[in-house]
């Protein structure tokens, strides 16, 4: 594997909420490679755009603790002036939201044009110009020269997501960061999507990271996975361990949610309880055992840490060797985990 592109260490984003800062993201590491996708799976609330939105610099008032290295260089609390030289350029990110994201009062081909001429004004306009459509056919936009004059709100919601890929894309960024970019489209564009990105990334040779709540997406996708529970990394793997041999509790509950074809279930399992908002998450022991009341107290770290039980492979808390689903026989789960 290639140097890491992205480092992350320690990180820590907190907001505050009446007098007191709380975190978001607490105590993060992880790194991403050239050519690499980086899942980050999780439940909504578990902290992956925030983590996101860190790493980009879009906190407005956050308080950012650690280190964020880009190439070597720590860019967790640059400056706006210098941070905006890479932003949008070297490192750059596909929003969950395009409707959003996209100005409504300007056309597609100026949106595109304005990140263009923000890291490359000397390019003559009408060079910009043919560029932009160049892009908007690289991402299966139908007639380009028509889009580029078009409003956001004149597009359907798959083709918004391909200009919001486009401006992501436009100045050949080193990583890029794609934050549920297939929410709320349909099955057929999700997956014309998901193939743009993986060209994308083969083509400018580019780490990503992926971040999603479905698991169908990360088994397509990812090369390595890392699961975040309450602002915390609770598990990373590279993909095929983490759907052949998962161990943190929360990540098998994840997996043992979605339906299988060949599994004749009568009712799906459904995780205990709910991830806990922000004022309410707890600093102290295993941020996921209130979910699993019927492990016993004992068994979680008092401080839990990542351990690292195979190459590559780390989770959090030792109460994955004790882990068992209720309809379960305790005595075999637990011999299957102690022997695998």
């Amino acid at each position: 594997m290639s140097n890491p592109l992205l480092e992350i260490k320690n990180l820590k984003t907190s907001f505050r909420i009446g007098e007191e800062y709380y975190a978001a993201v607490d105590d993060v590491s992880l790194t991403v490679n050239e050519n690499e996708v980086l899942a980050i799976v999780g439940e909504s609330g578990s902290g992956k755009s925030a983590l996101a939105f860190s790493v980009m610099g879009l906190h407005n008032r956050a308080k950012i603790e650690g280190e964020i290295l880009f190439k070597g260089n720590d860019i967790a609390n640059l400056p706006p002036k210098k941070l905006n030289k890479i932003r949008g350029k070297e490192l750059s990110m596909i929003f969950q939201d395009p409707l959003t994201a996209l100005n409504p009062l300007m056309e597609v081909g100026r949106q595109i044009d304005e990140v263009l001429f923000l890291h490359n004004s000397k390019l003559p306009k009408a060079k910009r110009k043919e560029y932009i459509v160049e892009l908007l056919e690289r991402v299966e936009i139908p007639r380009p020269e028509h889009v580029y004059n078009q409003f956001p709100h004149e597009l359907s919601g798959g083709m918004r997501q391909r200009v919001i890929i486009a401006i992501a894309i436009a100045n050949q960024p080193e990583l890029l960061i794609a934050d549920e970019p297939t929410t709320a489209l349909d099955v057929t564009i999700q997956a014309q999507i998901l193939d743009l990105i993986r060209e994308l990334k083969n083509d400018l040779n580019s780490g990503v990271i992926l971040i999603t709540h479905d698991l169908g997406v990360v088994a397509e996708m990812a090369d390595r996975v890392a699961v975040m529970y309450a602002g915390q990394i609770v598990e990373v793997a590279d993909v095929d361990m983490l759907f052949n041999n998962p161990q943190h509790p929360y990540t098998r509950s994840l997996l043992s949610s979605i339906p299988l074809l060949e599994d004749e279930q009568d009712r799906l399992h459904v995780i205990h309880g709910i991830v806990p908002s922000l004022k309410n998450l707890p600093r102290e022991g295993c941020r996921f055992s209130a979910r699993m009341p019927w492990i016993d107290d004992d068994v979680h770290e008092e401080h839990p840490e990542l351990h690292e039980i195979s190459p590559g492979h780390f989770v959090r808390c030792t109460c994955y060797k004790h882990f068992y689903f209720p309809e379960e026989n305790k005595e075999d789960q637990s011999h299957d985990i102690t022997q695998s």
